[in-house]
Order: structure tokens, then C-alpha cells, then sequence
């Protein structure tokens, strides 16, 4: 086993535990880190690592909100439990239009969008649409501030702008916690029900990619993987944290401009280098 592939590996595990639910994109961080920090792997590996080191990330949030998405916990009243599964319903509905425009069209968006002119301009793009909507919704009363209104449909809507979250460099939790706040919701709920839409996401994207690389790892490969996710799992949990609280008394402006740096810097450096 070679030590500088698990110390690359510890890398990436950071980098994806806070990029993954900051509204900053996790892909556009790894294309850019890949440049400096290139495993020694195949191509295809890669691939698969870059996914499913996901999973170390998202078991943070089954940790932290596991009392909050548990509907048989025996610490909660009948009506609690009713409103747990209510959650997950309103979680399923969301996850559709990701789900089966995902599962289509995997293969497809990554041959023709994963590439650095793609993610820079999402960067950008929706750096500056969080400026905007921020700057739109300033000292506005938000309706949808508990998950108790958060309707079906406003469900299905936040799915919808998930579905953006396809095209690399977009971020996941950035489509949908800017389409919740579009849509009403207040910043803890948009945020929380991205994180609650990501654990069928992650790991149907994960259990995806394990098949089409098959089961046979190395040695190596296996220690990469499972350092990569175990590092996601640990950082994410602080991401989580810091993003929470963060967001009970800012705006996402600073994430906006952020975004519109980092875009601009991956763009610059790639056309430099031809």
C-alpha cells in the first residue's frame, strides 16, 4: 500500500466533506483539485471514487438528523411519527425529477458537460443568482418555515431545480436550497431538505456507479476509497454544523461571490494552460 495514495485520498475526503453541502460545488473543487492531486489510478476508478466517496459525506447527515428522520423512534408522540413519514414523502417526491432524469441521462451529461468551461460557467452563473436572489428577498417574511408547510408540490419544485444540480459545477445543495428559497422557504428548511433530498440521491448515484466498476478492488483501491469516505464522513459533519448556524443570521451572498471567484480562477487557469 503506498502512503502518498492515502494521504491524496485524506485531500479529497476534506474537500468533498465541505464542498458537498456548502452551496459552492463539490465538483467544480475536484476538478480543480485533481489537477494538483492526481491519484495513481485508472481512469475509471477515479470515476467511481469521485462518487462514492459521497456516501462517507451523506452518513453525516443520517447521523446528525437521525432523530428528526426516524419515524419509529419511541421518543416521539403518534402525531410526530406521522409528520416524520410526511417529511419522507414530501423527500420521495422530491427526489423524482433528479432521480429519473439522473438515471437516463447519467452517461450523457458527463461525456458532454464534465469539463472545465461547463462547471466555470455554472460557478459563475449561480454565484450570481444567489446575489440576486438574496439581494430580492432581503428583509422579506418568508412563508415555508417549518417542514410542516412545505407542501407536496413545493416539494416537487425543489426536485425540479435538483435536477439543474445534473449539470457539473451547479452543486446540488446550491439548486435546491436557492429553488426553496424561490419558492417561500426560509434558509434552515431549504437547507435541511437538501440534505434530506441527497441520501436517495447519494446513494442510488453511488450504488450506480459501484456496479458499472464492479466489485474487484485492490488493496489500494480499497484503502483509498474507504480513507476518502471515512474523511468525508468526519469533515461533513463540522460542514454541516458550520452551514446551520451560519445561516440563522447571514444570507448566502457570501457563497455567491465565492462561487464567481472560483469560477473565474478554474477558467483562467485551464485556458492558461493551453
Amino acid at each position: 500500500m503506498e502512503i502518498i495514495e492515502i494521504i491524496k485520498a485524506i485531500i479529497f475526503g476534506v474537500v468533498e466533506g465541505i464542498t458537498e453541502w456548502l452551496p459552492i460545488s463539490s465538483t467544480g473543487h475536484m476538478i480543480f483539485l485533481d489537477e494538483f492531486v492526481k491519484l495513481k489510478a485508472s481512469k475509471d476508478f477515479k470515476e467511481m471514487f469521485l462518487v462514492v466517496i459521497q456516501l462517507g459525506a451523506i452518513m453525516a447527515v443520517v447521523l446528525l438528523y437521525f432523530h428528526k428522520l426516524n419515524p419509529f423512534s419511541s421518543k416521539k408522540t403518534g402525531q410526530e411519527k406521522k409528520n416524520t413519514l410526511l417529511t419522507w414523502l414530501k423527500v420521495i417526491i422530491g427526489v423524482i425529477p433528479a432521480a429519473i432524469i439522473g438515471f437516463l441521462f447519467d452517461d450523457w451529461l458527463d461525456v458532454h458537460f464534465y469539463n472545465y468551461i461547463t462547471v466555470s460557467i455554472t460557478l459563475i452563473v449561480y454565484g450570481i443568482a444567489f446575489i440576486i436572489v438574496e439581494n430580492r428577498n432581503k428583509n422579506k417574511m418568508l412563508e415555508i418555515n417549518d417542514f410542516s408547510k412545505l407542501s407536496n408540490k413545493t416539494a416537487f419544485s425543489i426536485g425540479l431545480f435538483q435536477v439543474l444540480s445534473l449539470i457539473p459545477g451547479t452543486s446540488r445543495s446550491g439548486a435546491t436550497i436557492l429553488g426553496g428559497i424561490l419558492l417561500g422557504a426560509s434558509r434552515p428548511v431549504a437547507a435541511e431538505f437538501s440534505f434530506f433530498m441527497s441520501i436517495p440521491i447519494m446513494f442510488g448515484a453511488s450504488f450506480l456507479k459501484l456496479v458499472k466498476f464492479g466489485f474487484d478492488f485492490t488493496g489500494t483501491e480499497f484503502a483509498v476509497l474507504l480513507t476518502g469516505m471515512v474523511i468525508a464522513f468526519v469533515v461533513s459533519v463540522f460542514a454541516i454544523k458550520f452551514l446551520m448556524r451560519y445561516i440563522r443570521n447571514n444570507d448566502f451572498k457570501m457563497f455567491g461571490w465565492y462561487r464567481i471567484a472560483l469560477g473565474v480562477l478554474v477558467l483562467s487557469y485551464f485556458l492558461l494552460k493551453k
